[in-house]
């Protein structure tokens, strides 16, 4: 997330943030063939299961396009603890669709995942309007389309398999990418881009995606394993990772990353991040 702030700011401040999408469907159109020689059964699957496991694969570009684009207005921090709604809409998607159940105490624990990730968006002592609902709902949104993208691979990674499924989302990432690339400002805007940072874009951008493809692989492999929601709730440890590795970056590295680093703003995500920690304690019990 720091990397990908540290792009936006950069890079993508006088662009729109759709043309770093184009660099993530570019790595997944790279898997392909590895992903083909190591499981060449993965052209085995019907057009139909295909066609859902690439709209998995489109949800997910979908959704990380409304992260980004929050990304450009707001810190990471304040950004991060958004993704722990996650877990509350995969509970609800996984219990209708896979008859997935969680506890009471597990569920309590994502009611607090909820609250910390709503008291970091607030700024107390201002106006009720100094709620961020543009953040807010972007954010959620964003949750919803992550958990139902989750909610389809997990679906096909355990009826048919998982590099087949990861195969096919990829191509749904790369059509997303293309269909990018038809629209003509993203077109200029990418290219322009390449010209002007060719070596210090491709470096960075380079490792911050392998970076995620890594974390992405590893989340959808633990679907195999554990409920949906639950995958998404140990993932909310995002928010205790940004926010502690914020600190060092604006201590150490102001220019990479500048967090607010007042008393009041350190309490309050403090807090929120206290929460989650508790919130995942419960989730994972």
């Amino acid at each position: 997330m720091h990397l990908d702030k540290y792009l936006v700011e950069r890079f993508f401040k006088a662009t729109d943030v759709a043309v770093l999408l184009l660099f993530t469907a570019f790595i997944g159109v790279l898997m392909l063939p590895f992903i083909w020689i190591y499981d060449p059964e993965v052209t085995g699957l019907n057009p139909g299961s295909m066609a859902l496991i690439m709209l998995s694969g489109v949800f997910y570009m979908s959704a990380m396009l409304l992260y980004l684009r929050a990304l450009q207005f707001e810190e990471a921090s304040v950004v991060a603890p958004f993704f722990q709604a996650g877990p509350l809409f995969g509970y609800v998607l996984a219990y209708l669709v896979l008859g997935e159940t969680l506890t009471g105490r597990q569920m309590a624990g994502g009611g607090l995942i909820i609250c910390g990730a709503l008291i970091v968006s607030l700024r107390f002592g201002q106006s009720v309007k100094a709620f961020k609902v543009r953040l807010a709902a972007q954010m959620l949104a964003c949750g919803f389309i992550m958990a139902l993208s989750g909610l389809i691979f997990k679906i096909f990674a355990i009826k048919v398999e998982f590099w087949t499924t990861t195969f096919w989302m990829f191509v749904g990432e790369a059509l997303f990418g293309l269909a990018l690339l038809t629209i003509a400002s993203y077109r200029q805007q990418f290219f322009a881009l390449l010209r002007r940072n060719t070596a210090a874009l491709l470096s960075i951008n380079a490792s911050n995606e392998i970076i995620n493809l890594s974390g992405g692989l590893g989340n959808r492999y633990a679907l195999l394993f554990a409920p949906l929601s639950i995958v998404q709730a140990i993932g909310s440890t995002t928010t205790l990772f940004v926010f502690a590795i914020g600190i060092v970056l604006s201590l150490c590295f102001p220019r990479v990353s500048r967090e607010d680093l007042s008393a009041r703003e350190l309490v309050q995500k403090g807090v929120a991040a206290g929460l989650v920690a508790v919130g995942v304690s419960l989730v994972t019990r």
